[in-house]
């Protein structure tokens, strides 16, 4: 049972005693000061290194994909040690693990050196964290704000039973922009299992660094949030810290970086040259028109499904009608009843969709494989090519250097696609309804033959491997799972590498009207 799911049944199991619990509530934002990205920043070495290239490219943007972990954490390390002016970082998971400690720590170098760092984080995975957030908030260079705060710090599932309306709805943004010159947007947050660190799962994921006009619009989806109604100022919430935090905070610091595994994290910071090549103009760029796409903030504080909140209204414009092809990267995969329509009725009328999404034995959250399982028949039935990611799909890397090479299982967590060979999406949107009406999300839309046209070699090649194929059996007595591996191909008729106990709970939820929580 995976922690999203034991903490589901703790939520349950204290709902009754909520209604004996006194309401707490939120702090007035009275006197919260708004703030906004810096503008004149083309003075700083980034502002510098970037602007003869955006020049020549003028009204596009540079973008570099980041796919590999080690590469994605060495470029936001790197980027905040790079900052001379400003840092903004915007996350819905901030751990506190050796990954998110060295994190923490560039952002407090960079405060030391005089850089203003404003760090927005979801409060839905702080427990435990606020000495830490409270300290850094404390620098005279940092302030920190928590998205959509728990009123009962110590026991937050309370809020979840008085008002769950609200603390359903989180916000799953995802951006690191350093200078206003540039920035990092996709699926990962900061911790370990996002940059395949440790002994835990790994999540397979995609980040984009991008310079250009984008970064201006990435800057100014972060002050809506971080000006908007569910940004908290961190000292209105959190205990200030005591006379020995800072002290603490350090030696935390000190300890993670002599810490035998972080020795890879710090091997990684040396030796990677992205950073070091967009500073020195060598980093290669492709040049193209891209659009950031976002979620009104408003979305968590209104339940009406206003159109004009929702960043579905602006994605389908964005990405345009598939007309040959749809390659589709979801680890949180719930179509539901129109998703499942509308996916049925472009492979009817000849469009090549192909989907990717965790197999049951990779998932970390069963109730969502629920939400997506009873609509397979469906779009098999269509055309529609489905794939289940595999939990043994990431071997560790022939070059340590570009990842860290945990030894717990895979798990996908890219949020990708794209549309007839031609343009991509990359960010934190998932496809399923929580995605689409709860929580908040953001990415990037990219016109790029290169890029797309990679996501689709990915499904030509490695997928093969890397995941089951899920097809109608020929006797129509329900599904098979086709694994290829280089010994061969296997026919799977049950969920491979599942129990009976496990396949049985997952059915059961199938009857359950939950897609929209999903």
């Amino acid at each position: 049972m995976s922690l999203l799911e034991e903490r589901g049944l703790r939520v349950l199991a204290i709902a009754v005693l909520a209604a004996f619990a006194g309401c707490a509530s939120l702090p007035s934002l009275d006197g919260r000061i708004a703030t906004t990205a810096s503008i004149d920043t083309t003075s700083t070495r980034l502002g510098r290194a970037v602007a003869p290239d955006a020049a020549a490219h003028r009204g596009r943007s540079g973008v570099h994909a980041l796919p590999t972990s080690g590469d994605a954490f060495a470029a936001r390390v790197l980027l905040a040690d790079a900052a001379e002016a400003t840092l903004d970082a915007q996350y819905y998971i901030w751990h506190d693990d050796a990954t998110g400690t060295l994190m923490m720590e560039a952002l407090w170098r960079a405060a030391g050196r005089g850089v203003r760092v404003r760090m927005l984080v979801d409060d839905f995975d702080t427990s435990g964290l606020d000495e830490r957030l409270a300290t850094l908030d404390a620098h005279r260079n940092i302030e920190v704000r928590l998205y959509n705060p728990f009123a009962h710090r110590g026991m937050r599932s309370l809020d979840f039973a008085a008002d769950f309306g609200r603390v359903n709805r989180r916000m799953h943004n995802k951006s690191f922009t350093v200078d206003n010159q540039a920035t990092i947007v996709g699926g990962r947050n900061i911790g370990d299992e996002y940059f395949g660190a440790g002994e835990g799962v790994e999540f397979t994921d995609l980040d984009v660094v991008a310079i250009g006009p984008v970064v201006r619009e990435v800057s100014a989806a972060f002050d809506l949030y971080w000006n908007s109604a569910s940004a908290y100022p961190a000292a209105a919430l959190l205990p200030a810290p005591s006379a020995g935090a800072r002290t603490r905070l350090e030696n935390a610091f000190a300890a993670t970086r002599l810490d035998p595994e972080a020795m890879t994290y710090l091997a990684v910071l040396r030796d990677s040259q992205n950073v070091r090549d967009l500073v020195a103009g060598r980093l290669p760029l492709e040049w193209t028109d891209v659009r950031v796409v976002y979620d009104d903030p408003r979305k968590t504080l209104d339940a009406s499904d206003d159109r004009q909140l929702l960043l579905l209204a602006s994605l389908l414009p964005a990405v345009g009608r598939p007309e040959r092809s749809f390659d589709l990267v979801s680890p949180y995969f719930v179509p539901a009843e129109n998703g499942t329509a509308a996916l049925v009725a472009l492979a009817r009328r000849g469009v090549q969709v192909r989907i990717l999404t965790n197999s049951l034995a990779a998932t970390d959250v069963g109730p969502v494989h629920a939400g997506y399982a009873k609509r397979r028949e469906a779009l098999l039935r269509a055309g529609v090519r489905l794939y289940e990611f595999k939990p043994d799909a990431a071997p560790p890397p022939t070059d340590a250097k570009k990842g860290f090479g945990g030894s717990g299982a895979a798990s996908l967590h890219a949020k990708t696609f794209a549309i007839d060979g031609k343009r991509i999406f990359v960010g934190s949107f998932n496809f399923d309804p929580r995605s689409a009406r709860l929580n908040t999300e953001m990415g990037v839309v990219i016109e790029s033959e290169a890029l797309a046209g990679k996501l689709g070699r990915v499904f030509d090649t490695r997928v093969a491997t890397d995941a089951y194929e899920v097809r109608l059996r020929d006797d129509g007595a329900g599904l098979e799972w086709i694994d290829r591996s280089p010994a061969g191909e296997v026919r799977h008729l049950v969920e491979p590498g599942t129990t009976a106990w496990r396949r049985a709970w997952i059915r059961s939820l199938e009857l359950l009207p939950i897609d929209w929580l999903l």
